[in-house]
């Protein structure tokens, strides 16, 4: 047993020192001062605002990316790479259809360049110029409508001008769009109804601009239809009322914002099919939008029984028998978008900022003068076709 311990332990010892030994392995070497092959076989594809280069790497195992140089439409020098474990990059931030020279470098682990290769690009034209032609501007109830698209998914700023003290134009923040859709649009409010101009202008996340463009606008008359004449016109057909009868269709528009002081469909008693209140105005009028404030169950949840799509419906003088025929008119078909997209049952502060301050829904423009409108509710967030409304408010012209 002794002799065995004794053979054990010299065996471990020679171990160790072998582990301790110059087995002859090297790290290679990073900075050996040779400069790397340049690219090859370079073709271009020009595209808007940029180019897309399409390159052969060098059979260099000390290479560790390439890199493209070349001076954007404003001046400033730019640069881009992309690693060897791909054969492409792309070069952006062009505002003109100008031939501009883009210097491609291999680059090694030791950070020597190559000898340059270099190509010649053509952009199209730029992202910002399409947005820019695109730009419609309409005249609308309380201010304008703003439409444009984005095809090429860019980031862009549509920016609006505004006069400051100094009688100076300067970037309206509150009503400029910062986005990268593909269709964007706006709906400015709160204006009056005096013919103005509106100054707007395109910016790309480089800097480039397009020229200042003028749109002629004449915001049409709009105010706040008064709730004092309103009352619940419930019609067969119709949502009942849940929760005991505490809710009602006339507590939309009493200023309360919580429970019971809603109106709330019994999704059991109403039926799987769309959920629908109606309400008389008790005036006619044009109506421009229409305000809803969802109601927040448990003080702040208001993507559960709030409605996801719907539409509302008008009326000069409804069929009595409910139904939807002729003497209704579609006024427009909606969808609410939850902000962070984040599962039902859990709202961050965002879903809550944007719910709490109400949703306008704006009504076509060419829509008729209506007196009865009813709320139909397709889907709930609930995945229902039961509906909540903490409260509403209407918006038109009575003359």
């Amino acid at each position: 047993m002794r002799t065995s311990i004794i053979f054990i332990i010299i065996s471990t010892l020679f171990l160790l020192q072998a582990c301790k030994q110059d087995l002859g392995y090297k790290e290679p070497s990073i900075n050996d001062g040779v400069k790397p092959a340049p690219v090859y076989d370079v073709s271009v594809r020009n595209l808007p605002g940029k180019a897309a280069l399409t390159y052969a790497l060098p059979a260099d195992k000390n290479l560790l990316y390439v890199k493209a140089v070349y001076k954007m439409s404003n001046g400033k020098e730019a640069e881009t790479k992309s690693s060897y474990y791909s054969n492409s990059l792309t070069v952006e931030g062009f505002a003109d259809t100008l031939s501009h020279e883009v210097k491609l470098y291999s680059v090694s682990r030791g950070e020597i360049s190559s000898d340059p290769v270099t190509v010649t690009i053509k952009p199209l034209e730029a992202p910002i110029f399409t947005v820019l032609k695109n730009v419609k501007i309409v005249n609308a109830f309380g201010g304008y409508n703003l439409a444009t698209i984005n095809p090429d998914t860019s980031d862009i700023a549509l920016l609006i001008l505004k006069k400051n003290d100094f009688n100076e134009y300067e970037v309206d923040n509150k009503r400029s769009i910062y986005t990268n859709q593909n269709t964007i649009s706006a709906q400015i409010r709160g204006l009056d109804t005096v013919a103005s101009t509106v100054r707007y202008f395109i910016r790309d996340r480089w800097g480039n601009t397009t020229d200042t463009a003028v749109a002629a606008v004449k915001p049409l008359f709009e105010q706040e239809i008064p709730p004092t004449t309103f009352k619940d016109f419930t019609m067969p057909g119709d949502g009942v009322q849940a929760l005991n009868g505490l809710t009602h269709v006339y507590y939309m528009w009493d200023n309360r914002y919580n429970y019971p002081f809603i109106s709330f469909t019994n999704q059991a008693a109403s039926g799987p099919g769309p959920n629908i209140v109606t309400f008389d105005m008790g005036v006619s009028a044009k109506l421009s939008r229409i305000w809803i404030r969802p109601y927040p169950e448990g003080s702040r949840w208001y993507y559960l029984t709030t409605m996801k799509r719907f539409e509302f419906w008008g009326s000069e003088q409804p069929n009595p028998n409910g139904a939807l025929d002729d003497t209704w008119h579609l006024l427009g078909s909606y969808e609410v978008i939850k902000p962070s997209g984040l599962p039902y049952g859990t709202d961050n502060a965002l879903d809550v900022a944007t719910a709490s301050a109400g949703f306008n829904w704006e009504i076509d423009i060419n829509a008729p003068k209506v007196r009865y409108i009813r709320i139909r509710c397709l889907e709930n967030f609930a995945g229902g076709t039961a509906q909540s409304v903490a409260e509403l408010k209407p918006y038109g012209d009575l003359r």
